[in-house]
C-alpha cells in the first residue's frame, strides 16, 4: 500500500531555541511529510527567520511559514485550513520527533480515516527542577493506559473531515485547554481514538520553576474556560473536578489553621494533615522521579502547583465570562 500523504502542522511563538531541532527531526522521518506548515503567532525573536532559512536550505521538505496573529487554537486551525492534504499530524515546538513518529501515528489511517490517533511523548528532564516537575506536566510512561489515554497536541493526527465535524479547535480559549476540548468534542461525536504509544516525540519540560508555575496557572485558566466537568471517557475524573478537590483540600487546611486560634488541638491536626499531604506527594511519585534530590523538591512543587492552579482557575471563574460547553 502506498504511503499516506501527510501535512505536519506546527504552531510557534518565540521558539527560536527549539524550532530547528524540531524541523531537523521531521527531516529524518522514515515517512516523509508532504509539507510542514509552521504557523507563527507573532514571534518577537528570530523564530520566523530561522524557519525561512531552514526551508530555503532544505527545499525538498516543503516548509511553509504562515504569519497569523492569534491564540494557539487559531494558529492550529489556520494550519489545518491551509494544509494541502487531508491527513494532519501535529507536533509542538519544544518537541523532537522520533524517526518513526510520523509513520506510526499515521498507520491507522490505512484502515479508517474517521479516527483520531493519539501519539505519546517522553518528558525529557536534565536538571533537578525539571526532574521534580516533569510528572506534574504530563502522563508518564508508567501511567500510559492504551484504553483511556487522551491525545495531546504534542503528538496527534486526524483527518480534516474529523476536524470539520467537531468544529476545529475552539478559538475562544485564550492560551490553553484547546486539545482537552478538542478531545471532548471528538468523543462526543463518537469518533474513535486510536492510541499509539510507539508514535513518540520527546518533549523537554520547563527548565525553571518560574516557568512551571506560569504554565500551571495558564493550564488551569484553560480548564476553566473549557467548562468540562463530566467527560465521556474520564467520567468525573476531569481536570475541573480534580481542581475542585484541590480547593476542598485547602479549605480544610484553612479551617484547621483558623480554628486552632480557638481550639489549639486543631493546630496539631493541621500539622499532621499537612505533613501527610506533602509526604503523599513524594510517595505517589517515587517511581517517576529518578533523583533523590528532585524527589525532596516534589512537595514544594506540589504546593506551588496547587496554588498556581487555584489562582488560574479561580481568576477565570471570577473575572471572565467563561463559555459553557457542557
Amino acid at each position: 500500500m502506498a504511503d499516506i500523504a501527510v501535512s505536519v502542522v506546527v504552531t510557534v511563538l518565540n521558539e527560536s531555541k527549539s524550532i530547528i531541532p524540531l524541523l531537523s527531526s521531521l527531516k529524518k522521518q522514515t515517512l516523509k511529510p508532504q509539507e510542514i506548515i509552521v504557523v507563527d503567532g507573532g514571534s518577537t525573536d528570530d523564530t520566523r527567520d530561522k524557519v525561512v532559512r531552514y526551508g530555503f536550505k532544505h527545499k525538498k521538505m516543503n516548509v511553509r511559514l504562515i504569519e497569523e496573529q492569534g491564540n494557539i487554537s487559531h494558529g492550529r486551525n489556520v494550519g489545518v485550513q491551509n494544509a494541502k492534504n487531508n491527513i494532519i499530524a501535529m507536533v509542538d515546538a519544544g518537541c523532537v520527533a522520533k524517526p518513526n513518529w510520523l509513520k506510526k501515528i499515521t498507520e491507522p489511517f490505512k484502515e479508517n480515516k474517521n479516527v483520531v490517533v493519539a501519539g505519546f511523548y517522553e518528558m525529557k528532564a536534565k536538571n533537578i527542577c525539571q526532574k521534580a516537575v516533569a510528572p506534574f506536566h504530563g502522563v508518564t510512561a508508567r501511567e500510559f493506559d492504551p484504553r483511556s489515554f487522551l491525545p495531546s497536541a504534542r503528538s496527534i493526527a486526524f483527518d480534516k473531515d474529523v476536524w470539520k465535524a467537531v468544529g476545529g479547535f475552539d478559538e475562544h480559549l485564550v492560551r490553553a485547554g484547546e486539545d482537552t476540548l478538542f478531545n471532548y468534542k471528538v468523543m462526543s461525536h463518537n469518533i474513535p481514538i486510536i492510541r499509539r504509544a510507539d508514535a513518540l516525540v520527546e518533549w523537554t519540560v520547563p527548565s525553571t520553576f518560574t516557568e512551571t508555575v506560569k504554565k500551571f496557572y495558564w493550564y488551569a485558566k484553560g480548564d476553566a474556560q473549557t467548562g468540562i466537568w463530566w467527560h465521556p471517557a474520564q467520567k468525573l475524573h476531569t481536570h475541573n473536578i480534580k481542581i475542585a478537590t484541590i480547593f476542598i483540600r485547602y479549605i480544610v487546611f484553612l479551617f484547621l489553621l483558623l480554628g486552632s486560634i480557638f481550639m489549639p488541638f486543631l493546630f496539631v491536626i493541621f500539622i499532621y494533615v499537612f505533613v501527610g499531604y506533602t509526604s503523599w506527594s513524594i510517595w505517589k511519585l517515587h517511581n517517576d522521579v529518578d533523583s533523590f534530590l528532585a524527589l525532596l523538591f516534589v512537595p514544594f512543587v506540589q504546593i506551588a502547583s496547587d496554588i498556581s492552579i487555584m489562582l488560574g482557575f479561580g481568576s477565570e471563574l471570577l473575572f471572565s465570562r467563561t463559555r459553557k460547553h457542557v
